[in-house]
């Protein structure tokens, strides 16, 4: 049970030991410095790519390892055109052409208008890319992680890192995102069965 070491410690204990990990994983630190280059306005990388490599490195898996792609999410409220979120994507997949994953770069500013085709309900304009963070289906997938302009790490997890470091996946019911919660509690519990998931 070595994995479960960071469960329940103290918030500022799971942070630092969070930094730690992620900045000696070469595949987030990569993405870290791809973002910073990017310099999009209040970016992030979100969810999967920090918590999955917070796992692997717990249960002495390799890096990388059941990760799909880095989720680079960003807010510029000026122009919610598909065309401008385009040029960012473009302008990154420059920037990430080396990195071994795909890099989905959005525009949270932007959710509102495709989220309800997408997803089949309606979601208000978001204020901001950590409000993002607490629309997520699962708590555990809320977290974001980014370099400021002075280097230093900034952390944003409304709910806390105790889920991922007590590897349980809970949902976050502020939203009918039930079947989102599921598919991606199936798919954890294929990869990192030392995870349990909550039913919704």
């Amino acid at each position: 049970m070595d994995h479960l070491r960071y469960a329940g410690l103290p918030f500022e204990e799971q942070r630092q030991a969070f930094f730690d990990i992620l900045l000696a994983d070469p595949l987030v630190r990569a993405a870290l410095e791809g973002a910073t280059r990017l310099a999009l306005p209040q970016w992030m990388i979100v969810s999967g790519v920090l918590y999955n490599s917070i796992w692997n490195h717990l249960t002495s898996r390799p890096t990388g390892y059941g990760i799909k792609d880095v989720d680079l999410f960003y807010f510029d409220g000026s122009d919610l055109s598909w065309e401008a979120e385009d040029v960012a994507i473009r302008r990154g997949a420059g920037i990430f052409k080396d990195l071994p994953l795909p890099v989905e770069i959005r525009n949270q500013a932007r959710v509102h208008l495709w989220f309800e085709q997408h997803f089949g309900s309606p979601r208000p304009p978001l204020a901001s890319t950590a409000e993002s963070l607490e629309h997520f289906a699962s708590r555990t997938h809320s977290v974001g992680l980014r370099l400021s302009d002075d280097s230093v790490l900034e952390l944003c997890a409304p709910f806390g890192l105790d889920d991922i470091f007590s590897f349980r996946v809970l949902p976050n019911r502020r939203h009918d995102n039930r079947a989102t919660h599921e598919s991606k509690g199936r798919r954890i519990r294929q990869l990192w069965p030392e995870v349990s998931v909550a039913e919704w």
